[in-house]
């Protein structure tokens, strides 16, 4: 599988979850109904009810405080967005540009930031993500 689609689909279907319960939702609803409609338009219908029932999941989740409930729509979602990615991986930058549309700050890449100061011999090592240090052989 394509990291970019499982990445794009694990952002997407968080966003979607999280806006699922804020004024934006029905904007929201409505672009994805139409991602369906134009690339599995006989699913598109289907979607649409999954889509208002997995909000009403949600709805009473959030007011009965169960986190896991959330998860699970979380993690539904995020597969089936992969798998229309999957399928129609035309589909990816509409998907962007959509999510970029209605949440901007969900969407944008996480900013690194390091700052050290090192004095005498002291030695500063700093990475963004995975760093290794020594030889092959761990010396």
């Amino acid at each position: 599988m394509d990291p970019n689609i499982a990445a794009l689909a694990g952002t997407a279907g968080t966003t979607l979850v999280t806006l699922m319960a804020t004024d934006t939702w029905h904007r929201v609803r409505d672009g994805v109904v139409n991602l369906w409609q134009r690339s599995l338009p006989d699913r598109a219908s289907a979607i649409a009810e999954e889509l208002d029932a997995t909000r009403a999941d949600l709805l009473q989740a959030q007011a009965t405080g169960d986190p896991e409930t959330e998860a699970e729509v979380r993690a539904e979602w995020q597969g089936r967005l992969r798998r229309l990615l999957t399928a129609r991986p035309e589909v990816a930058e509409e998907l962007r540009a959509m999510l970029a549309e209605l949440a901007p700050n969900e969407t944008a890449p996480p900013t690194v930031s390091l700052h050290a100061t090192a004095s005498g011999a002291a030695r500063v090592y700093q990475a963004g993500r995975d760093m290794r240090i020594g030889g092959v052989d761990g010396a």
